[in-house]
């Protein structure tokens, strides 16, 4: 009761008559519970402003920090019938090593000696293509046999050409020379009448000179005859050319008709070369397809396809390979509320399913059992589970992590943020507030030297 008056109650009352009064009265346990409380208060006070460090949970599982070193299946390349399995599940394989052998089943390589065939038919071909380039060489030559024919030819008629010019030339002189013969046998004849009718010459004179002159008439119809053949000398040699033009003209046209004949031939049969030599070399990939390698160490996990003389499509999965060498890490996902809160470079705590473990997520140093580690990638895409998807790889400066650890455990993970007293930490959860933003160091001394 409080004493904010000095008029007592017990003074007017017999308190001793209440039941109450006896369970309230003061004596030495009631003082010891009324202070046990009061230091609990006190207690559970400075405990309120103890330090708190906020962190980020997540859940994930053990895997592997490259892709490469991920469980894979491995997958048939072409279709096929199942002949004979190498291996069986939980053995060891090195790369290269057989797991699986198949026969063929499509009807276009079903031939056993496709390989063979078709390496003849690319001989054969390649033949053909040594011919096509023999006979274009050979027209080749035929042509420059053709230009030096038809410039002997051309040389010839030139020559002939100018022989008939200088014939020419020498005629018409002669047919001059002829004339002025004729002029004087006829200027003699005139001058022998004359002196004959005034007789100073005899008749016989008269007779000569008419004579000398039917020769000279004679003879200069003769030149002329022999001028006019010149000249047609000149007309058949200029045609002889001409003819000569036209008929070598036609043979290397002829002959380089030929010849693209032979080159497109033979450019034909070049792509059909390379056509063979494509299928060629795709039938020998094809053959080595049939047997099925693993692609590098490891250990047959599960075998997805199973029986003898089952057909299997191209593409599909045929055994489940656990490399055997890897580095291993843990993929956690936390929520999208706290994604902005890691960082690459941050330093996390991870725990195992199966292993020892005692977790203070607020005071990690407290914690027994957890193993340091990094963010080393974070998904920027939201996964299937509402969730942010985080690779942790094992912190180099901390204990390793346990080697017993087998791909696909269970983990769990806490991010240290930032302390803080720990009224403010059950203010923030009452309110459903996130954690304080924080960035790691390594993050603030990039943004400040950018």
């Amino acid at each position: 009761m409080l004493n904010i008056t000095k008029n007592r109650v017990d003074s007017y009352l017999d308190l001793s008559k209440y039941k109450s009064n006896s369970v309230f009265a003061e004596n030495k346990g009631y003082l010891f519970i009324k202070r046990l409380l009061g230091a609990m208060a006190i207690l559970v006070l400075l405990f309120l402003f103890l330090p708190w460090t906020q962190n980020i949970s997540g859940s994930g599982f053990v895997t592997t920090l490259k892709p490469n070193q991920r469980p894979q299946n491995i997958h048939s390349a072409i279709a096929g019938r199942i002949e004979k399995w190498y291996v069986n599940e939980g053995d060891f394989v090195k790369k290269g090593d057989t797991i699986l052998f198949i026969s063929e089943i499509k009807e276009d390589y079903l031939d056993p000696n496709l390989v063979e065939n078709t390496g003849n038919q690319v001989i054969a071909k390649e033949n053909a293509v040594n011919s096509y380039a023999s006979k274009v060489k050979a027209l080749e030559m035929q042509l420059g046999a053709i230009e030096s024919e038809k410039n002997l030819k051309y040389k010839q008629a030139e020559n002939k050409l100018k022989q008939a010019y200088l014939k020419v030339k020498s005629d018409s002189i002669d047919l001059e020379a002829v004339k002025t013969q004729l002029k004087i046998a006829e200027t003699q004849f005139n001058r022998a009448v004359n002196l004959n009718k005034e007789g100073l010459k005899p008749l016989t004179d008269v007779e000569e000179k008419r004579v000398k002159l039917q020769e000279m008439q004679a003879k200069i119809i003769t030149q002329e005859n022999k001028y006019l053949a010149s000249q047609n000398e000149i007309l058949n040699a200029s045609m002889e050319l001409n003819r000569i033009a036209a008929e070598y003209a036609e043979k290397r046209a002829k002959a380089s008709s030929d010849r693209q004949t032979a080159l497109s031939s033979q450019y034909d049969t070049e792509a059909q070369v390379n056509k063979l030599k494509n299928q060629y070399t795709n039938y020998q990939i094809r053959n080595g397809l049939y047997y099925i390698t693993a692609p590098q160490d490891g250990y047959v996990n599960r075998a997805i396809q199973s029986g003898i003389g089952e057909t299997i499509k191209e593409g599909t999965s045929i055994v489940s390979i656990m490399p055997a060498n890897f580095e291993i890490a843990v993929e956690t996902y936390i929520e999208p509320v706290d994604f902005p809160l890691i960082n690459k470079g941050e330093k996390v705590r991870v725990w195992f399913d199966g292993w020892p473990t005692i977790v203070f997520s607020g005071w990690p140093g407290a914690s027994y059992g957890t193993f340091g580690g990094i963010v080393v990638a974070k998904e920027n895409f939201i996964s299937e589970n509402g969730k942010y998807r985080v690779l942790i790889a094992p912190d180099p400066n901390d204990k390793k992590w346990p080697e017993q650890l087998s791909i696909g455990a269970g983990t769990q993970s806490i991010a240290l943020l930032e302390d803080v007293p720990i009224w403010f930490e059950i203010w923030r959860t009452l309110n459903g507030f996130p954690p304080n933003f924080y960035q790691p160091e390594s993050v603030k001394n990039k943004s400040e030297k950018k």
